[in-house]
């Protein structure tokens, strides 16, 4: 978690982050400050039906403050902070208008995106937890609000910016207008695709987990206690010292075998074993509140052996030798044809980063061990299978493919022209922002505690004059 989210949503930034997508940054940004100190409570704005907490306001601000903030970039202050609140708020507000609804599937695809991000970027599952101090299943339930906000958010401001489009001609005398001591330098930038081959889990290997699992069922069915169990011999590290506990959550939240199950169990119930794609699971139902139901399990995954690993390895040499000897056959194809990451697979297998939406990643927004690798070769090498940890705590091997990398530049039309359209474009968009800000609030309940009214707001003017 090494870049700072410094969201400027009115603003046009002339650094290199005005090209990155506002929206996103505001995300990440508010994603990470649960974990934050507590403060005195107070509220501090109203809008519509939505309040402002003064912990919303600190804690956002404090875990700004904690990233890295890069020289020469201004530190976000409590009143620039405060009115990307304010916004946000307002935004809320128009979604219960307009009766907005966002799916329990949405918010689950939406959280495990995100989930996935951390922990490329921390380095494992384990390490998130150990950071938050919490098991994977409780940061889970703290982020599902959260994340149903922002989706709302989401959705609004892109129904008020759906239209807005941009023209060439707007580009260039957007660039135009940039002062030239203030063109913004451009960070090395590189594209990377992979392929990756998943170690195929023995027969062997599963039977004998299946044995053990069923077994430990057994000893619940005759009288032992789950959570006790559940501590011993559970391999989910984010519930086992937890008595197998996952906590409250809504239907959407588990993979479709798991729910399908958990969701039909009476409390006080045991499950059959039911296989997953992560090994083997039984479960109880400890209680049912409504549609939400608090459930505990014990997973037991089959072991993968070197042998799996080294044939997974061999496969993926195997695949290298054929892209490079067969010209019909180019890395994109390849990665579509055998890549196991289904993300990637029908993009050419291109990562894509989490922060911006692009494929283009900075040196810094990627994984150390895929950093390292990348930086060895040249445009258009391919790499020796290099072993990876994919979710779950599982071991697989991929073939990385450098396709792009540009060497650090002031912006220009020619190499830039997609980052400075979308440049121009988030600035026209927050000019049709601004206009629909000014309609709604004119219409629009928002009181403000006296302690912020001296904040030079942008957008909030005429509220606060």
């Amino acid at each position: 978690m090494k870049k700072p989210c410094r969201p400027m949503i009115l603003k046009y930034l002339k650094d290199y982050k005005a090209f990155s997508l506002f929206l996103v940054l505001v995300l990440l940004c508010q994603a990470l400050t649960f974990a934050q100190p507590k403060v005195i409570d107070q509220v501090i704005a109203v809008v519509g039906g939505n309040i402002v907490l003064k912990s919303e306001l600190e804690n956002q601000l404090h875990q700004v403050k904690s990233q890295e903030i890069p020289n020469g970039s201004p530190e976000v202050d409590r009143c620039e902070l405060l009115e990307e609140i304010l916004f946000q708020k307002l935004l809320l507000n128009q979604a219960v208008l307009d009766s907005i609804v966002i799916s329990d599937s949405q918010v689950e695809s939406e959280m495990d995106r995100r989930l996935r991000y951390f922990i490329q970027q921390i380095g494992s599952e384990k390490k998130l937890e150990e950071y938050y101090g919490k098991s994977l299943s409780a940061i889970k339930e703290e982020f599902r609000k959260l994340i149903k906000d922002q989706l709302l958010v989401q959705q609004v401001q892109s129904s008020i910016t759906s239209k807005t489009t941009i023209t060439p001609s707007e580009v260039k005398a957007f660039f135009n207008r940039i002062p030239k001591d203030s063109i913004p330098l451009v960070s090395s930038e590189i594209e990377v695709a992979q392929i990756v081959a998943q170690p195929k889990i023995s027969e062997e290997a599963k039977a004998e987990a299946k044995e053990k699992i069923q077994a430990i069922r057994e000893r619940v069915i005759k009288g032992e206690k789950f959570s006790t169990l559940a501590v011993l011999y559970s391999e989910d590290p984010g519930s086992s010292k937890k008595g197998g506990e996952l906590g409250f959550v809504d239907r959407g939240s588990f993979v479709p075998e798991f729910e399908a199950v958990a969701f039909k169990l009476k409390e006080g119930a045991v499950s059959p074993v039911i296989e997953t794609q992560y090994g083997f699971h039984f479960m109880e139902l400890i209680e049912r509140r409504g549609e939400q139901i608090n459930i505990r399990h014990i997973l037991i995954a089959p072991k993968i052996s070197n042998e799996d690993l080294r044939i997974a390895r061999n496969f993926l040499d195997s695949i290298r030798t054929l892209i490079l000897n067969i010209d019909t056959l180019d890395f994109a194809e390849a990665a579509a044809l055998y890549s196991d990451d289904k993300e990637t697979k029908f993009n050419g297998g291109l990562l894509l980063n989490p922060q911006t939406g692009t494929t283009s990643f900075e040196a810094d927004q990627l994984e150390p061990s895929l950093f390292f690798t990348i930086d060895k070769l040249k445009i258009g090498e391919i790499s020796n299978p290099v072993l990876m940890q994919i979710p779950g705590g599982k071991q697989a091997y991929r073939l990385l493919y450098l396709k792009k990398r540009t060497e650090p530049h002031k912006a220009n039309l020619k190499e830039d022209y997609q980052k400075i359209q979308e440049a121009a474009l988030n600035e026209k968009k927050q000019q049709v922002v601004q206009v629909w800000i000014d309609k709604k609030l004119a219409n629009t309940y928002f009181k403000l505690n006296d302690e912020y009214k001296s904040c030079n707001f942008e957008s909030f003017k005429q509220k606060t004059q």
